[in-house]
């Protein structure tokens, strides 16, 4: 009978693979993941930003109306502003994560035992992510598009 528990099994193999454990080829390994992270971090801080400035116009613009029909000419350019920059927000970030899976996706065809056998593959998966980019840039601005009709643009 196994006499084992799962956790002596797991601490067996953590001590019997401690030794192979490379703390450089690590850091290295790990090095794209953090690179990836710090390209969302620094978009989100970046839309933040740009959302906060928008805002604070918007609050000032209204500082000084004194008609309902500015009010109104302010609230349509707010929601005109708004809907551009959701739109490149959007964008931005469909961009960004396109991008990452592309390089990601070449680092591991670079780290496959078979690059070339794997190379037909990841052609195939990167052409079909390209065709979504193209989709879906192409539905923002029928979306956009639809949005400037309806309002009467």
């Amino acid at each position: 009978m196994f006499s084992n528990s799962p956790f002596e099994s797991i601490a067996k193999t953590m001590k019997e693979n401690a030794e192979k454990f490379n703390p450089a080829a690590s850091q290295e390994a790990f090095k794209p993941v953090m690179e990836q992270l710090k390209a969302w971090g620094d978009l989100a801080q970046k839309q933040a930003q740009v959302a906060q400035a928008a805002v604070a116009e918007t609050v000032e613009s209204f500082k000084s109306i004194k008609e309902p029909q500015a009010a109104f000419e302010a609230m349509k350019a707010s929601a005109e502003n708004g809907l551009a920059m959701a739109t490149k927000n959007l964008k931005d970030v469909t961009a960004l994560g396109f991008e990452q899976f592309h390089t990601s996706f070449d680092a591991l065809q670079k780290a496959h035992p078979a690059p070339e056998v794997f190379a037909n593959v990841g052609k195939g998966l990167k052409s079909a992510a390209s065709t979504m980019e193209t989709a879906m840039e192409s539905a923002m601005k029928t979306g956009a598009s639809a949005v400037k009709k309806a309002r009467g643009g």
